[in-house]
């Protein structure tokens, strides 16, 4: 044992609240004294999957945890749809660096309400996922809760070193893209939320989700985005910075615009919105833009590309360029629809579904 220990005592006993730095903060915070040890870690925390390797291939990791109660709720989540929506979500985190998954690795702790068929429903999900997006799973461990249920899901995937894109990168004057479309994920989950209030209030109600099929499968169930990964290669544009959006595209342009704070402006009718997803938030008397901004779980994918590969991707269906990257300090906007500019806060609705 070393005479001094690494851990100094805090004779002022300050204790600081974790909500004081929130989320990304705090991880920025807990790492900034860590130095890397070796030349093959290329890229460590900080970012949407770390990077490690060396050659002509690089290998790409990423790690997420779901606790019960905080990330899903069972109430209304089948088990089926859980596994195969963390898997998506473990996967997204490595699309993000603009790498192909291959693999995923899980670690499961559960209490003794869950039997094995329970288990074996989850695992479904899982391989129902793994199968269509040709993943292997490479690990499961198993140990127990004391209560619930906690999910750890582990993706690698690999990516070559030219075509790494970070969430730093982008530059002056580069078009911001977004893939797939926004809200209906968080809007999902408040019918969801709405119908098991009923539920808990009557205790004889069935839920009525009849023309809101799209909307709770992109809450129970989305789908990782390799789609596009392969077709930004077909199409031969690497993207210069890119994101994954878990929590709005406000909080995923702030990601992009750090750390040279650059500034950004984002156009509101070129937010890609379902129209189901618009009336339905029109019922519920919340604007549809604010869930896009700073609504949960779209697991889509943001990046920056150079103005020259606009004839690239313009035609790509499940692609739209909602804005372009601002000189650094220059702030970071919203242009309405009825052409006013309001700046963009980064709230993101984090852990929605607790």
């Amino acid at each position: 044992m070393a005479e001094n220990s690494i851990f100094e005592s805090n004779d002022d006993e300050i204790r600081n609240e974790i909500s004081q730095l929130g989320k990304y903060k705090l991880i920025n915070h807990l790492v900034e004294q860590t130095e890397m040890q070796h030349p093959t870690t290329v890229v460590g925390v900080g970012d949407d999957a770390a990077v490690t390797g060396s050659g002509d291939m690089l290998t790409v990791t990423a790690t997420k945890m779901f606790v019960e109660n905080i990330h899903f709720d069972l109430t209304y989540f089948p088990l089926k749809h859980l596994g195969f929506k963390c898997v998506t979500i473990a996967l997204t985190d490595v699309l993000a660096m603009n790498a192909l998954p291959r693999q995923i690795s899980i670690c499961l702790a559960v209490s003794n309400r869950f039997s094995v068929e329970a288990l074996e429903e989850f695992m479904t999900g899982v391989r129902a996922c793994c199968h269509y997006f040709k993943i292997d799973i490479t690990g499961l461990d198993i140990t127990s809760s004391a209560t619930g249920m906690a999910i750890s899901m582990t993706a690698i995937g690999e990516v070559e070193p030219e075509r790494i894109a970070r969430r730093c990168g982008a530059k002056e004057n580069e078009l911001i893209c977004a893939t797939g479309d926004f809200g209906a994920a968080y809007t999902g989950l408040l019918l969801l939320q709405r119908e098991k209030q009923i539920f808990e209030a009557t205790q004889n109600s069935q839920p009525d989700f009849e023309g809101y099929e799209y909307l709770l499968e992109r809450q129970l169930k989305p789908e990782p985005r390799v789609e596009i990964i392969e077709k930004l290669r077909e199409i031969d544009v690497v993207p210069t910075a890119m994101t994954a959006v878990t929590e709005g595209i406000a909080t995923s342009l702030f990601h992009l615009c750090m750390p040279d704070t650059l500034g950004c402006t984002v156009f509101e009718g070129k937010i890609p919105l379902a129209q189901l997803t618009f009336d339905t938030l029109r019922k519920l008397k919340i604007v549809a833009t604010t869930v896009a901004l700073n609504g949960g779980e779209d697991y889509e994918l943001l990046f920056t590309i150079r103005q020259d590969d606009y004839e690239k991707v313009k035609n790509v269906s499940e692609i739209a360029v909602i804005g372009y990257i601002g000189e650094k300090n220059g702030g970071r906007n919203l242009i309405t629809n009825d052409n006013k500019q309001i700046e963009l806060k980064a709230q993101g609705f984090i852990e929605q579904s607790k």
